[in-house]
């Protein structure tokens, strides 16, 4: 099971939809939502054009008297997506024209309001444009006032600190503190809380779950080759982080350092590459400017030694600039260099 699909199988849950609104959506709309209507709704639908979208998870809930949408965007790749708006009012068109042809259409006889969500977790923070009409190029003369707005609003997973999270009793808190963690004792005291707060007999499914996403995501991608027994409930995990933290404390500071080492690497070779393109440039500047000049002295006072060309090719970028200036005054070719 991959990362999408593990947090697919926990999204498909009610509780985590309604925690991840109460809990993340600090507006005050979520107040009149009646999360007891919650309610999947068939993610896949047909544009015009045939082309079928099933990646998306969308929920329908209670808002007075109609409904409003939750349409909930998983992005697990590496590196950001800065046109993520375009594919979002994408999205969002597709899944109105599906509302207008089932007829699901508010009292009012309106389109529903929905939310889109975008919940990120890959290394590199979010920094794309959250709303449209940020990427699109301002005109002046009144063309600006067709261009399209829609936002959608950002759960960016890294960005959350630990006090910010550790308050708050919530399944999506401690899912973003489990993926936040940085040794098994923080694993063990996030599993403490679920284990409390999924004791439900209602709330064995997402109990499982989050089992599952555990045993096939989570720790073998915190424990790559460790061998991780079978378990069938969070008390089972917790046992075993128990059991073998010791040993697995040891590969997961190695894992941590294996992965900062490749951070390091890479932030490296890109320094020294923007500080090589840097140099190439000053060079390939320097080097324009000491031919022009070259010409310049050659125009005025005819041609030059080679003890003149090497001191022009050995120049500064600011001694050639002063030579520049000079040549205008100087009588000679050493009134220029003086």
């Amino acid at each position: 099971m991959d990362h999408d699909h593990g947090y697919k199988n926990l999204f498909s849950h009610p509780e985590m939809v309604a925690d991840l609104l109460r809990g993340f959506v600090l507006e005050d709309w979520v107040a009149q939502v009646d999360f007891t209507t919650l309610e999947r709704v068939n993610g896949t639908y047909v544009a015009d054009d045939l082309r079928e979208r099933e990646d998306d998870i969308i929920w329908r809930v209670r808002w007075g008297e109609n409904w409003l949408y939750v349409y909930l965007l998983l992005e697990f790749q590496s590196s950001v997506d800065r046109f993520m708006a375009v594919r979002i009012m994408t999205y969002l068109g597709l899944l109105y024209q599906d509302i207008i042809r089932g007829g699901l259409l508010s009292s009012f006889n309106n389109l529903p309001p929905v939310l889109p969500v975008v919940l990120y977790n890959g290394e590199p923070r979010w920094t794309a444009a959250q709303e449209i009409g940020e990427l699109i190029e301002d005109v002046p003369g009144g063309l600006s006032k067709y261009r399209p707005s829609v936002k959608y609003l950002l759960l960016d997973e890294g960005r959350y600190r630990e006090t910010e999270l550790v308050t708050l009793r919530n399944l999506v808190a401690g899912l973003f503190r489990l993926e936040n963690s940085r040794t098994p004792e923080d694993v063990s005291r996030v599993l403490e809380n679920l284990i409390a707060w999924l004791a439900a007999p209602e709330q064995a499914s997402v109990r499982r779950a989050f089992t599952v996403w555990l045993k096939r995501v989570f720790l073998p991608g915190r424990l790559p080759g460790a061998e991780i027994a079978e378990v069938h409930d969070i008390q089972e995990v917790k046992s075993m982080l128990a059991e073998r933290v010791k040993e697995w404390t040891k590969e997961w500071e190695n894992q941590g350092m294996q992965k900062g080492m490749q951070k390091g690497m890479q932030q490296g070779m890109q320094q020294g590459m923007q500080q090589g393109m840097q140099q190439g440039m000053q060079q390939g500047m320097q080097k324009g400017e000491a031919g022009l000049l070259l010409k310049l002295i050659e125009r005025k006072f005819g041609t030059v030694d080679g003890a003149v060309r090497q001191r022009i090719a050995k120049a500064t970028t600011e001694e050639l600039e002063i030579w520049a200036e000079r040549i205008l005054s100087a009588a000679t070719i050493e009134d220029m260099f003086r």
